[in-house]
Parts: structure tokens; C-alpha cells; sequence
């Protein structure tokens, strides 16, 4: 049998009761062995609420302390080495886990797989991936917020990791790579922006010059957007807030009469397939790349099921071997800038 998924199970904002029951999902409906970390008996009591019991692919590791939202993260894994999600990826690390999976301070579980599962050699920072729904299908875009400032370097290695996500991930044999710019121009974009550009070109990946923020979700010219953690995580914000937004609109919309509540019944079969897109639940996560491990960062709303595809992100990307094949393209003959 595959080692676990370990799971922090006091993380989020509906800890630990949703994390626990996502994780009995993901042991019931998918097969995937899950080792939920936290307070035993609050775990425990959460699995005999919901009528289960610790079993071959279930287990309980205890973790007596819990890194809160609001903590200074590095701060908060140096002087909490018995929380749940520092306890999380110390299994990772010491070959107990195959993967983590956290919905707590995410700052705080960057911190704790740098401390723990340590980057990458060759990488210089870690980057978080997200995907977002588009005409063709989906986009890969990193960093959406592990690096607030960046240096050419570091772009270039997320152009190189992103690549390698959507291989391994997405099936994609020859990924597009795109840098995101205010223009499509070589010359254009920010000084960051332009220094990247030569470097990312000379990397062996298929890069397609410099995107805008629509290509993110038209996707029919590139795979994979290359940016700064600030930049990628304004844009995954507006994307959620645009998201909500426009639902809400429309379900409001259509209960203002008695002939849009009957349209509106009848495109829900519709929208839902749509919606489903742009929901996190149903993405789970996003893969911290960089460090020589599987983790998944999930969103601090997770309920169960965002938990179950939480988990199921990262026992597939410990099945793809996505931190070793990205260890294996920065060791290979063409070198990567570090």
C-alpha cells in the first residue's frame, strides 16, 4: 500500500470537524490512506460522530498545538514544532507521508516545508500554483502568493517547474509557457518583467513570449503563466471575487420574476458544470512548488469535499513524482539560472 497523505487536521476555518470527515472521503470514496495530524481526541470524536474508526488506511497522529490564522508565520513554526501542520510535514520528511495536505496559515505551512522538507537543490524559492478554468480548458499560473518580490531568476525557475506541473499534471506534452505583462511586446512590462524575458527564453520549454491578464482565461495561446507572487495572487483574488460575483448576480437576477425563476431552473443544469470550474472546492488546492516534496496548500474555507480534493491533488501529484521530475530538469545539461 502507498504511504498516506498526511492531513493537518486542526487547520482552517472549519477545523476539524470538515477536515476530518473530507479525509474519510478521500480513504472511502478514492482508496487514498490518510494520516490526519492534531489533537487526537478532538479527532477521534469527530470520527465517531461520523461513525468511523481508525483502520488500515486511517490513522491519528497527535499533534498538541495549533498555528493560528492570525500568527507570524515563521515566528509560529519555530516555537510551535508540535502543531499539526509542522507535525504534517515532518511525516513528509521523514518518509512517513507521501504528501501534505493543509488548510491553515499559509504562510506558516511555507515556512514549515521549507524548515522540514526543505527546498529543491537548485531551487532558490518555492512558488504556489493554481489553475483557472478557460476556453480551453485550464491554465496553470504560478506564483499566486509564496514571493511577493521576485528577481528574474526566480521566474525563470517557475517557468521551468511550471512546465514541468503541467506535464506531469495536465498531461500536456509540450506546455506553452507565457510570461504575464501589460502587452504582448518583448519590450513591454516592468523592469522584472523584462529581465525575465531573455532568461526564460533561453530555458528548453516552449516559451511564447508575454501574455495578458485575459489570455489567463481565453487560453488558447499558452499552458502556463509565469508571475510575481504579488502579482499571481491579486489575480487569483479578482478571479474569486469575479467569480462570486457574477453567480450571485445572475441568481439574484432571476428571482425578481416568476419568468426568470423558471429560466433560472432551467439553466441551472447548465451553469453547474460552469460553476463547478470556478469553485475551489472542486480544484482542492494549490501545489507548493520548489521543495522536495508534495504539498498542497488548500483554501481556508475547505469544507469536506474541497478536503477530499485537497487530498486527491496530492496523492496524484506523489503518484507523477512532480518534485522529482522538477529535481531531475534543474539537475539536467542546460543550466538554469539559481
Amino acid at each position: 500500500m502507498p504511504l498516506p497523505i498526511a492531513v493537518d487536521a486542526m487547520g482552517g476555518d472549519h477545523a476539524p470537524r470538515e477536515i476530518v470527515l473530507g479525509a474519510l472521503r478521500a480513504v472511502n470514496e478514492h482508496g487514498i490512506a490518510v494520516t490526519l495530524v492534531g489533537r487526537h481526541e478532538a479527532i477521534d470524536a469527530e470520527l465517531g460522530s461520523a461513525g468511523a474508526a481508525v483502520n488500515d488506511r486511517l490513522s491519528i497522529v497527535d499533534a498538541r498545538e495549533v498555528i493560528e490564522m492570525n500568527e507570524h508565520p515563521a515566528n509560529a513554526v519555530r516555537a510551535k514544532r508540535d502543531s499539526s501542520l509542522v507535525s504534517a510535514c515532518a511525516l513528509v520528511a521523514g518518509g512517513q507521508a507521501r504528501g501534505v495536505v493543509s488548510a491553515g496559515n499559509s504562510g506558516a505551512m511555507l515556512a514549515a516545508a521549507l524548515f522540514t522538507i526543505k527546498r529543491i537543490p537548485g531551487i532558490a524559492r518555492p512558488a504556489i500554483g493554481a489553475s483557472f478554468p478557460s476556453e480551453a480548458g485550464q491554465t496553470f499560473m504560478l506564483d499566486v502568493g509564496a514571493n511577493t518580490d521576485c528577481k528574474p531568476e526566480w521566474l525563470a525557475q517557475f517557468a521551468l517547474m511550471g512546465d514541468v506541473y503541467a506535464r506531469t499534471m495536465l498531461s500536456i506534452d509540450r506546455p506553452r509557457v507565457a510570461l504575464l505583462s501589460n502587452g504582448e511586446e518583448s519590450e513591454k512590462g516592468s523592469e522584472l518583467v523584462q529581465a525575465a524575458h531573455p532568461l526564460i527564453a533561453a530555458l528548453p520549454i516552449e516559451f511564447v513570449g508575454n501574455v495578458e491578464g485575459k489570455d489567463i482565461f481565453r487560453g488558447g495561446g499558452c499552458d502556463v503563466v509565469v508571475t510575481d507572487g504579488f502579482t499571481g495572487n491579486v489575480v487569483l483574488k479578482v478571479a474569486e471575487g469575479i467569480g462570486d460575483f457574477l453567480f450571485a448576480s445572475i441568481a439574484r437576477e432571476a428571482r425578481k420574476s416568476l419568468g426568470g425563476k423558471v429560466g433560472g431552473a432551467l439553466l441551472r443544469p447548465r451553469l453547474r458544470p460552469l460553476r463547478d470550474r470556478v469553485d475551489y472546492r472542486k480544484t482542492g488546492g494549490a501545489l507548493l512548488l520548489g521543495v522536495a516534496g508534495e504539498v498542497v496548500i488548500a483554501h481556508g474555507r475547505s469544507d469536506a469535499e474541497a478536503t477530499m480534493n485537497a487530498i486527491r491533488v496530492a496523492a496524484r501529484a506523489a503518484d507523477q513524482g512532480v518534485s522529482t521530475v522538477i529535481a531531475a530538469a534543474v539537475r539536467s545539461p542546460v543550466e538554469v539560472p539559481a
